[in-house]
């Protein structure tokens, strides 16, 4: 008896996944700078400025990630993390007054960042930017204290909405409840913020992986559902076992992203160094 055509599409589709995964993952690795650190180094490359005086010292270089975005991505693990200890499968977004506080902080985030970029383009130009004065003094404290209320926001959105999208069973309840629970996980973000600045290496080397695992793992979410919906599988799985068909062709095509902004911006500048903004003399 023959294989029935959706059949054999599906059977077709799990090779291309996994072929294409090995390829693309392959190709990466064997593109990018030698060594456990060249790897990490190289997925920050792809999203963050990696300048050194914006950055965490380590080791004889720096944190993969800038403050901004080590306190982004760090803190968004963090919510994604507390948001599944919490209910796993839940699907509802946040109560309008935690929606508040995220707008906020997002607030938060684009001020300071316009800050920092204004004083970074007076310090290294000479131009109209002369004549805009700053805010303030920009510096790595209030990076990652922003760069970490953004992220906050990007968890909270993206946790229920995963969990909406995939799960048969999911659970209508909101995911992060009320205030209460909100600052709870703010104070654990404010904590791991104090922990990061300490700059001590046996904290940072850590953070150094869970920040681009966030990376890695923010864009696997969203090309799972992205995929699923292709597919034609929303609400589809009940178990994450089920789900390694989507996860792995997100997973892929999240390190394509990747490898595509490597390729790109090393195109660009010629170095796996970080953007050659050089001080005016």
């Amino acid at each position: 008896m023959q294989t029935p055509p959706q059949s054999r599409f599906q059977k077709a589709t799990r090779y291309f996944v996994i072929v294409a995964a090995l390829l693309v993952l392959i190709g990466w690795l064997v593109a990018t700078p030698s060594g456990l650190f060249g790897k990490v180094d190289a997925i920050g490359y792809a999203v963050c400025h990696q300048i050194p005086e914006r950055s965490f010292p380590l080791g004889e270089g720096t944190t993969p990630l800038c403050a901004r975005c080590s306190g982004m991505y760090i803190s968004a693990m963090v919510g994604l993390l507390f948001q599944a200890v919490i209910g796993w499968k839940r699907s509802n977004m946040p109560h309008w007054s935690v929606l508040i506080f995220l707008g906020l902080f997002v607030v938060a985030f684009g001020v300071d960042g316009a800050n920092s970029y204004l004083y970074l383009m007076k310090s290294t130009y000479v131009g109209a930017f002369e004549s805009i004065p700053n805010l303030y003094i920009p510096n790595n404290t209030l990076r990652i204290l922003t760069g970490s209320g953004m992220g906050l926001g990007m968890a909270l959105a993206l946790f229920p909405a995963f969990n909406s999208t995939v799960w048969a069973d999911a659970d209508s309840r909101r995911a992060l409840p009320n205030l209460k629970s909100f600052a709870l996980l703010v104070g654990i973000t404010l904590a791991a913020n104090l922990l990061v600045l300490t700059e001590h290496p046996l904290v940072l080397y850590p953070l150094a992986f869970v920040s681009v695992g966030g990376v890695l793992l923010l864009l696997t979410m969203v090309y799972t559902m992205v995929w699923a919906m292709l597919m034609r599988q929303e609400n589809a799985f009940t178990r994450l076992s089920q789900m390694w068909l989507p996860l792995l062709a997100g997973f892929t095509i999240a390190l394509l992203q990747v490898a595509l902004i490597d390729a790109l911006r090393f195109w660009m500048t010629g170095t796996w160094e970080s953007f050659p903004f050089v001080p005016r003399t």
